[in-house]
């Protein structure tokens, strides 16, 4: 069995979609795999409930001194999981270059922009703010560097008169929903996890 250990800060809607689509089409049974564990930085991140069926755990990165201490608790609790795939839905802390060495090609992040655009934070306000045609959505493996791992998806969305942050962000995150469960599958049956 592959399992997969997905890492959420906050309402952990790219889990629920990746959860809801296996079970409606039960593609991760048919690939020898599920989702094994739901790990949270947060203890209040309104995600947790929605992780129903499957192990939860909460690794709170404020009980640590530094990023290092915390990636390394954070790491025993994944690897507890024996992961093929370890998903940053929402995960929003900077992992440490050791952390991400250690799941080099199983570690798979989405990007609320059409990368290598709006790396980091508020990528919706800067692609309105630019004048930007087109916003959207990148699945990418990660990489020490923030948000500059192979591409593995993107799907485009176009930017309409009277867009703001918010309603932008809300049409993204719907094409988000639909080409994270894709590419998981497309991982687990390319690719000797």
């Amino acid at each position: 069995m592959k399992n997969i250990v997905i890492l959420i800060s906050g309402s952990g809607s790219n889990m629920a979609a990746i959860i809801r689509a296996a079970q409606r089409e039960h593609w991760l049974e048919r690939l020898g795999a599920r989702v094994a564990a739901v790990i949270s930085n947060r203890p209040d991140a309104p995600g947790m409930a929605q992780a129903q069926g499957v192990a939860r755990e909460v690794v709170d990165h404020r009980d640590f001194a530094t990023r290092e201490e915390f990636d390394a608790a954070l790491q025993h609790a994944v690897d507890s999981y024996s992961p093929s795939l370890v998903l940053l839905a929402g995960f929003m802390r900077i992992l440490t270059p050791n952390f991400v060495r250690h799941y080099e090609g199983r570690l798979i992040n989405i990007h609320p922009s059409l990368l290598p655009a709006f790396t980091g934070l508020n990528t919706h306000q800067r692609a309105l703010d630019t004048g930007c045609k087109v916003a959207g959505a990148t699945v990418h493996r990660v990489t020490p560097e923030l948000d500059h791992g192979e591409i593995l998806a993107q799907a485009v969305v176009p930017i309409v008169v009277g867009d703001t942050a918010a309603t932008l962000a809300a049409r993204v995150l719907t094409q988000e929903h639909l080409i994270y469960p894709q590419v998981i599958a497309q991982l687990l049956q390319t690719a000797t996890l």
